[in-house]
């Protein structure tokens, strides 16, 4: 379920029609068997010639949409059954192609979702603690015996064409990010993966930065205007470097973040985002202590913002990234899609 580019505009729609309603989450009575439905991406990293692990059971609905076309309607058959138990069988890509597709059909009454990390990359596994080897059998236990955590999507809305549905997803980045994730599938085709093509790349991405002049891509970053809250206040800039550019933007929900990462500081819950301006070769040398979290002195006057918000709007003459795949230049709102419900171990 991937393209080079992710359009909005070729986003499946749902169409009106008998069944085709926001249904109310159904209450299962005590005892009762939960229904449940699986969307199985068979390109998933960890997925490719692998079985599914669990028996077959007329109360398990396995879906393998070979492309997003199909994955509409994959989740509107599982909503017409009234499923108990959502599994995601892929990594952070299927992940939010599943939220997208699905908020039509589900709106503010999602069934509780399992995620089985089976991607090149899993951060949202990693904030749910979810194990690697977690079977589907044992995310359907869950349900009854596990841990419930609630986290809230990215909803990221064209304005440039504002018919089009929103995405949703959990790691958003530009600039130097979008440099960086295109360097991260050198890590992924060398072997390395989660937290290791992360920490690889982290460690790339700062070498160049340290080394390289202000007209390279490491450093240049995008030219991107961002702009905060419902009133659209400019975010500041610190002056270092040119004000119409950011040399890095990344934004997430999670709360915990691969290879240990702390890149908003304290901030913890909801939407969080940290930009980054043209800084320094001095500011670059203090960016690995400020990831893990470390306090350093006058980080806005160095050129590194961490903020909370509601939401912002962006307009950027740049790709961005979101988990993992690349969206065109362009003017978007991103704010914060319903809260879900994830299943724990």
């Amino acid at each position: 379920m991937a393209t080079s580019i992710y359009e909005f505009a070729q986003l499946p729609r749902l169409e009106a029609g008998p069944g085709r309603t926001r249904r109310a989450r159904r209450v299962r009575a005590a005892g009762e068997t939960p229904v449940v439905g699986v969307i199985y991406n068979p390109r998933s990293h960890r997925n490719r010639g692998a079985d599914l692990d669990c028996s077959i059971s007329p109360h398990v609905h396995i879906a393998q949409p070979g492309d997003r076309s199909q994955l509409l309607e994959a989740l509107a058959d599982l909503a017409a059954r009234d499923i108990d138990l959502l599994v995601i069988n892929g990594g952070d890509g299927t992940v939010r192609d599943v939220l997208t597709c699905g908020a039509a059909l589900f709106g503010e009454s999602w069934p509780p979702i399992a995620v089985l990390p089976k991607g090149k990359t899993n951060a949202l596994t990693i904030d749910l603690g979810v194990p690697k080897d977690w079977s589907l059998q044992a995310a359907i236990e869950a349900l009854d015996s596990g841990g419930i955590v609630r986290r809230r999507p990215m909803a990221i809305e064209s304005l440039d064409d504002p018919g089009t549905s929103p995405v949703h997803g959990f790691i958003f980045g530009a600039g130097a990010f979008t440099t960086a994730t295109r360097a991260g599938q050198v890590s992924h085709r060398l072997g390395a993966f989660n937290s290791l093509a992360v920490g690889a790349t982290a460690l790339w991405a700062l070498a160049q930065s340290v080394f390289a002049t202000r007209n390279n891509p490491w450093r240049k970053g995008a030219r991107m205007a961002i702009r905060l809250g419902a009133n659209g206040a400019p975010m500041a800039h610190s002056g270092k470097g040119d004000p119409a550019f950011r040399q890095a933007l990344f934004a997430s929900t999670l709360e915990r973040l691969p290879a240990g990462l702390v890149p908003f500081g304290k901030l913890r819950h909801g939407l969080k985002l940290v930009a980054v301006d043209q800084i320094s070769r001095r500011t670059t040398l203090s960016v690995p202590a400020i990831m893990r979290g470390y306090g350093v002195a006058g980080l806005r006057e160095r050129g590194i913002h961490q903020i909370a918000a509601a939401q912002f709007t962006l307009d950027i003459e740049d790709q961005f990234i979101l988990d993992g795949e690349a969206f065109p230049a362009g003017r978007y709102r991103i704010g914060q899609g319903p809260e879900l419900e994830f299943v724990t171990p």
